[in-house]
């Protein structure tokens, strides 16, 4: 009995590409995403991805799009957690902390989706910045909308609002490549989650120039 043979219409492929390539990110990162490789897995010929993407390069830059918004996802439904009841300028602290704990913790979970989707970040030229094909991307537009959040709400002082959202990214993004792929990566999960949470304190209390109540 022959099998079926897959067929793809209206663009159908060049989505099933993308998401064959996330799976095999996922479990592969960066490295394990090939054109012949996401062919394979859509039953179809090498020859057929060139009709959607140049080479492998730009099949990893949409893959890690996708990455980034699985990122990004993570992030906003953490947020949309924050409890309600809190002042304003409270709120919007408790938001950039939990922006700052959901990256951590997508980086623990997702390894190779985290690794990919900034796999492609100084791959081409631009003047914009942490980009990709000239758009912010999601994390960090969300952080960068956090930030100026906490000024509307008197929670950061407009004179620390520039470049803080470079503060913060470098302080989360080091300690999730640390606990990620270094020796922290051994310590029990209890230990890491204290860490992470120090390192996100430490962020906080660095961006705005004083103390941080702890979270209750």
């Amino acid at each position: 009995m022959t099998s079926p043979v897959r067929t793809y219409h209206h663009g159908d492929l060049r989505q099933a590409l993308i998401g064959h390539g996330l799976q095999l990110a996922r479990t592969g990162g960066p490295g394990a995403v090939t054109l012949r490789e996401a062919t394979r897995a859509a039953g179809v010929s090498p020859n057929a991805a060139y009709r959607h993407f140049a080479d492998r390069d730009a099949l990893v830059r949409a893959v890690a799009r996708e990455a980034q918004l699985a990122l990004a996802g993570a992030i906003t439904s953490r947020v949309a957690a924050t409890p309600d009841g809190l002042a304003p300028a409270a709120a919007t602290i408790e938001r950039l902390r939990r922006v700052g704990l959901a990256y951590i913790d997508f980086a623990r979970a997702e390894p190779g989706w985290f690794e990919t989707a900034f796999f492609t970040q100084d791959t081409h030229a631009s003047d914009a910045i942490v980009t990709l094909d000239d758009e912010l991307v999601a994390p960090f537009r969300l952080l960068m909308d956090t930030l100026d959040a906490m000024v509307d709400a008197g929670a950061l002082a407009p004179d620390r609002r520039p470049f803080a959202e470079w503060a913060c990214w470098s302080s989360v993004h080091g300690f999730a490549e640390i606990a990620v792929h270094g020796p922290v990566r051994w310590q029990p999960a209890p230990i890491v989650d204290a860490l992470a949470a120090s390192v996100v304190e430490a962020a906080i209390t660095g961006v705005r120039g004083t103390a941080v109540p702890p979270p209750s």
